[in-house]
């Protein structure tokens, strides 16, 4: 078995850059950074699937020496395809992120924060006071967001009519 330099070379660049990424807080380099690590990981699956030979549908007189493994294809194959669907969620994440933040990049939690600086951390189920209980709600917030107050049951011009109500303003059928 003798891999290329050339190769070997190609996927160690990728695997690095890749991780590189991974580690940044912007989602998107998340994303290519992964992107570039699978594509790293087919790669060695390439070169260590070893010398490649004759389909097995040919048969043992082939002048190559013998038969092609089919266990590397089915790796490289199984690697895309797990690549693929984690591509998929990670820009479903992303596009999640971008709808509700308008930005993409991962902001430090409060856990974090305290867990670098040393400093115990303060979860929201300790917390007494309402305000410090509003200041460590998620983006997603504790409670249902309230109706503006007087449109409860109000209706719209154009709105149906509710049962047990007239069919239009003066009383009568239209």
């Amino acid at each position: 078995m003798n891999a290329s330099l050339a190769l070997v070379a190609i996927m160690a660049v990728l695997y690095a850059c890749g991780i590189y990424l991974i580690l940044e807080r912007s989602l998107t380099r998340v994303l290519v950074g992964f992107i570039l690590a699978s594509n790293a990981t087919t790669l060695l699956l390439i070169i260590v699937a070893g010398p490649g030979g004759s389909a097995p549908i040919i048969g043992a007189d082939s002048d190559t020496g013998g038969f092609a493994d089919p266990l590397p294809q089915a790796l490289v194959l199984t690697a895309i395809v797990i690549s693929f669907g984690v591509t998929a969620f990670l820009l479903a994440l992303i596009y999640r992120s971008w709808r509700l933040a308008h930005q993409d990049d991962v902001a430090d939690d409060r856990d974090d924060v305290a867990l670098r600086s040393g400093a115990p951390a303060v979860r929201s189920e300790d917390v007494d006071d309402e305000s410090e209980a509003a200041e460590l709600a998620t983006e997603f917030g504790d409670e249902p967001p309230e109706e503006p107050s007087g449109t409860a049951g109000a209706t719209q011009p154009g709105d149906p009519p509710q049962p047990g109500e007239p069919a239009h303003e003066g009383g009568e059928p239209r």
